[in-house]
């Protein structure tokens, strides 16, 4: 245990850590996304990095969830998180879906969401027993698709929503946003933090961290949806300065609610973070979560709001 004094040594290491893995991680996704864009709308290295991430993620929230009477099987929700990826890029990939079919973007992904449910159904009742633990396992099945396949499909929805010459515009006013809301609350939080946000849920979150986050979130946001529209097409004008704060409260706002989101699953599990893939980061859960929730609604805003006034 480390005294008083090396306690601020400590923190200061973990926070140059931090920003070292943060710095590594982005870059190499720049460069990874920077040659997807290159290549076009099938999107192939953004599919094996959605995969990549799907799996892990898959594993760690298994792990987490097996207490008490859950049992997950990762043999089980591996092959469902990686399905509805897979129907994700069907029509990116023009597999079996003409551009006038209804099963369009989201129709192959909530297609198998609900086949994939299905089978978790039909194994549940070939491995009854006796009561006391199949609802549980299968709820806690169901909810591990959801949470890692659906959430990071409609994430990965984002690459096509405004136009495919402008998917890594779109996913990258996500991360923009979201990772912007993490610093300001880390800043303001640690300068005037007091009063704590959620005491029993998620200790180190105080209210003027929630005002830092939607804060840098929306300058962030607009600055991302300003100056970036042009660097991928000249002839693009900057996303309308109202839409794009508001884009980034929203996001910001979100993100938070994702973060206290998977607080309440490890907490509730007595597990303090989704596995200890990264020192002073957690798992890969612990990097995507506020990612993972946002997206959805991310999708929803770029869907409803003429943010692409390019199209």
């Amino acid at each position: 245990m480390d005294s008083p004094v090396d306690q601020p040594r400590h923190r200061d290491r973990n926070l140059m850590w931090r920003f070292l893995v943060s710095f590594v991680f982005i870059s190499t996704l720049g460069v990874a996304f920077y040659w997807d864009h290159r290549i076009g709308r099938q999107a192939p290295i953004l599919l094996l990095v959605c995969l990549a991430l799907a799996v892990r993620s898959a594993w760690e929230m298994t792990v987490l969830l097996k207490t008490r009477s859950f049992n997950p099987q990762f043999s089980l929700v591996a092959p469902g998180v990686v399905a509805i990826i897979l129907a994700t890029w069907l029509k990116p990939l023009g597999i079996g879906v003409p551009e006038y079919h209804e099963l369009s973007y989201l129709g192959p992904t909530m297609l198998a969401f609900s086949l994939v449910v299905m089978v978790l159904f039909l194994v549940s009742t070939l491995r009854y027993r006796e009561p006391g633990q199949s609802m549980e396992t299968l709820s806690a099945e169901v909810f591990i698709v959801v949470y890692v396949g659906v959430f990071l499909s409609m994430t990965a929805h984002l690459r096509w929503v405004a136009g495919a010459e402008a998917g890594y515009l779109v996913l990258g006013s996500l991360l923009v946003a979201v990772k912007g809301g993490d610093i300001g609350a880390f800043a303001l939080g640690k300068l005037l933090g007091r009063k704590k946000l959620t005491p029993h849920l998620s200790p180190g979150k105080t209210w003027w961290g929630a005002r830092g986050a939607l804060l840098v979130s929306a300058l962030f946001s607009w600055i991302w949806l300003t100056f970036a529209p042009p660097l991928f097409n000249p002839e693009w004008q900057p996303c309308p300065w109202p839409l794009s704060i508001l884009y980034g409260i929203v996001v910001g706002i979100v993100g938070m609610i994702g973060d206290l989101c998977e607080s309440l699953i490890k907490r509730d599990v007595g597990k303090k973070d989704s596995s200890a893939l990264l020192p002073g980061f957690g798992g890969l859960l612990d990097l995507l979560d506020s990612i993972l929730y946002t997206g959805p609604v991310a999708y929803l805003f770029w869907s409803l709001f003429p943010m692409a006034n390019w199209n």
